[in-house]
């Protein structure tokens, strides 16, 4: 079902749109007064990078932000297969020219290059497979990310998954105005620690020091289909002080 309302359903398509509006609104208006703060937030301090006078920038991950990645997840629900690295690795090698670009995304990316902010893509796509993800981003209609330069990708340095170090190295160059994703790791990857129960971790995300940064800044992708925020048992999910049940 959430393949469904992700990919074919108009609501989806309309939530999709939705957020692009709202980052590419936001961003323009941060374009035009100089922001004092990055969005991007110091592990070390806990605090907001400082822009000094550095070039502004967007930072978007790619799966389920820039594009829908229909082939591979129709694959698995061909199958009735969970995700696997090998499917997903030959994907990144073969689907260019076959991943849909997200509703509002050519739109919004345009604006935010017309207004001098340079778009980066952060993505866990495979180091190794970096020329066939750039190739997959133009031929979708997003232009141009050069791997090292304006796509970071998972291996560029040595901490796997998370895209903290490699959000410092972007932040260290450029001033980034608004942050895109999909999952709350494209945020901060203390949101995704595998021991925090489902409350727990939205608890986290959405109070101090974070509250104040969703639809400031930060912007978030509905994605009922993968990743973290599909965890919790069916007592995580209905917890005991909500059961309710008909009357006989």
């Amino acid at each position: 079902m959430g393949q469904q309302w992700l990919y074919s359903s108009a609501e989806g398509a309309i939530a999709v749109q939705q957020t692009y509006h709202a980052l590419t609104t936001y961003a323009l208006a941060k374009a035009k007064v100089r922001p004092v703060d990055s969005v991007i937030i110091d592990e070390a301090t806990g605090k907001p990078v400082a822009c000094g006078d550095k070039p502004l920038a967007a930072v978007f991950d790619a799966d389920e932000t820039l594009i829908w990645n229909i082939g591979p997840m129709r694959w698995f629900a061909l199958k009735g297969a969970q995700f696997d690295a090998k499917t997903w690795d030959d994907w990144e090698k073969t689907g260019t020219g076959k991943a849909v670009v997200m509703p509002g995304a050519v739109e919004a990316l345009a604006a935010l290059r017309a207004a001098g902010i340079t778009l980066i893509a952060n993505t866990n796509r495979d180091a190794a497979n970096a020329a066939n993800s750039e190739q997959t981003l133009s031929a979708a209609g997003l232009g141009d990310f050069k791997h090292g330069e304006t796509l970071f990708l998972m291996g560029d340095d040595a901490s796997g998954s998370s895209k903290d170090l490699r959000r410092a190295t972007i932040a260290a160059r450029w001033c980034v105005v608004a942050m895109a994703g999909d999952q709350l790791g494209d945020f901060r990857n203390g949101f995704n620690k595998p021991e925090l129960p489902p409350l727990q971790r939205r608890a986290m995300a959405m109070g101090a020091p974070y509250d104040g940064l969703w639809g400031n800044g930060w912007f978030l992708f509905a994605n009922p289909v993968y990743g973290p925020s599909i965890r919790g048992d069916f007592d995580d999910v209905y917890p005991p002080e909500t059961r309710w049940e008909p009357q006989p």
